[in-house]
């Protein structure tokens, strides 16, 4: 439950403003009888819909990029330490990276990555 809250706390927060404003206008007096419902009904479907679908993929992802990890491929993570530079870190089991907590943590560097945000090379 911990993962879900990490990946998708900004999409919850979204979808709470969007239900809230779905709520404003469906209480407007020019909505028919029953907006309130329908509108709250469908438009939280939508949204549930959508969260759900963006973190299977997400996990799915996570789990493609752990198991190629695991068997010696280069993943590639997104790095916004330094903007100058390279803007992307290759991660390789030999190179005595780790995974820690959905990390990928290395004693020779100062932040860890979150798998969320690599690719398999």
């Amino acid at each position: 439950m911990h993962t879900f809250f990490l990946l998708e706390g900004a999409y919850l927060i979204l979808a709470g403003i969007v239900l809230l404003v779905t709520l404003f206008v469906t209480t407007r007096p020019f909505m028919g009888k029953g907006a309130v419902k329908k509108g709250l009904g469908w438009v939280s479907l939508v949204l549930a819909v959508l969260i759900g679908a963006h973190y299977w993929v997400t996990t799915s992802r996570m789990a493609k990029v752990a198991e190629a990890f695991e068997a010696g491929k280069p993943v590639l993570c997104e790095s916004r330490m330094l903007r100058k530079a390279s803007q992307v870190v290759e991660i390789q089991k030999s190179r005595e990276w780790r995974i820690e907590n959905n990390n990928f943590v290395s004693p020779y560097y100062e932040r860890p990555f979150f798998l969320a945000r690599c690719i398999v090379k």
